[in-house]
């Protein structure tokens, strides 16, 4: 690992920000004790909530920790498509018994309060999803002494996070669950990507800085893998879900595992941006038409998503997964952080003696 990541965590293992509760202070600070790194997940929270959660976090941990913050995004949705889908979506409203929200409800996410709270009271680590800040903003957070992370799914937004001034990137592959982090959503390439293990390979050769790698992370060989190409650290989400200290619904920590949810796909049925989750029926009856509208569709169909968990439907629900889901481990997240550990060191072990000759 690279000397600065090295100051932050024992082991080159990160905790993925999980939007929408999973990431909860507890989850966070039982990663942050056993030696890795946790993140908060600021996104879809007011600059309030957020702050509140790092204090809390803070009363629960000394350790360093990260909170990551989701990036304003240009309107580009066609109006006219966006109301198709509310239309198409009216049927579900019925059956929840729940109002469609509001697709004119897009702000930024609060994005600016929330660079005013973090530069005023700093945190040791932030991280950035769909998009790159400007190089005012991460001038400040170093003058303010935070590490900084930009999520990238190309070498090219490597290179403008370096450009910009970022102290690392983290390098998301098209394994990952929940929302592809690039940096301009392109609704011609929904279903396109590069797989991780090929992304670090060209990350690593096209910029200097130090890579987490993420998508699809699940065992300590993984890790191993992607150190092994150059990575500095492995980020897991999938995997911390299904934690006790996890603030996942139950329905959805039982489907990573459950036989009825067999494999993941990306879809914009749920937000309207590109986003990996185990197939349901909401994905398969409205993934093919929903416009590419972030974050208009997130709104639009929040309220049925809540309704659908509410009712212990996991149907209706947005089941953020990566390709590797059936293999969680549920345990303690202390626990799974010595575990991923321990296998990391014996992959690598095992590579060296490979490489030295030696017999396996």
């Amino acid at each position: 690992m690279s000397s600065a990541l090295t100051d932050l965590c024992r082991y080159p293992i990160v905790q993925a920000p999980m939007a929408g509760g999973a990431s909860s202070p507890q989850l966070v600070a039982a990663v942050c004790e056993a030696g890795a790194l946790g993140f908060l997940a600021a996104g879809y929270k007011t600059a309030d909530g957020m702050y509140e959660e790092i204090k809390q976090l803070r009363g629960l941990t000394s350790r360093p920790f990260g909170v990551n913050l989701f990036m304003p995004q240009p309107s580009h949705a066609d109006p006219a498509s966006v109301e198709v889908y509310r239309h198409q979506l009216a049927g579900e409203a019925d059956w929840y018994d729940t109002p469609l929200g509001e697709s004119d409800n897009c702000s930024d996410d609060g994005y600016e309060a929330k660079l005013a709270i973090l530069i005023d009271d700093p945190v040791p680590v932030v991280s950035f999803t769909f998009g790159c800040p400007t190089r005012p903003v991460l001038d400040a957070f170093a003058k303010a002494g935070t590490f900084t992370v930009v999520t990238v799914t190309t070498p090219e937004e490597a290179q403008i996070a370096q450009w910009t001034g970022a102290d690392a990137v983290c390098v998301q592959g098209i394994e990952a669950g929940g929302h592809q982090g690039t940096h301009r959503d392109d609704p011609k390439n929904d279903g396109s990507g590069i797989g991780l293990l090929s992304l670090v390979a060209q990350v690593r050769e096209t910029v200097q800085l130090p890579i987490i790698a993420a998508g699809g992370v699940m065992r300590g060989s993984q890790i191993a893998a992607v150190l092994a190409l150059g990575a500095d650290a492995a980020q897991l989400g999938t995997a911390f879900l299904v934690c006790p200290e996890s603030g996942a619904n139950v329905l959805h920590k039982q489907a990573m595992t459950n036989p009825l949810f067999v494999r993941t796909e990306l879809t914009r049925a749920f937000s309207g941006r590109p986003a990996r989750g185990l197939v349901n029926r909401f994905m398969r009856e409205h993934g093919p038409y929903a416009p590419a509208a972030y974050p208009q569709v997130h709104h639009i169909t929040s309220g049925l998503r809540k309704a659908a968990a509410k009712a212990g439907d996991a149907q209706g629900m947005a089941l953020w997964a990566g390709q590797g889901h059936r293999m969680a481990r549920e345990m303690p997240a202390g626990q799974l952080v010595e575990v991923l550990a321990a296998e990391t060191d014996a992959a690598r072990a095992a590579l060296d003696l490979r490489g030295a000759g030696g017999a396996v």
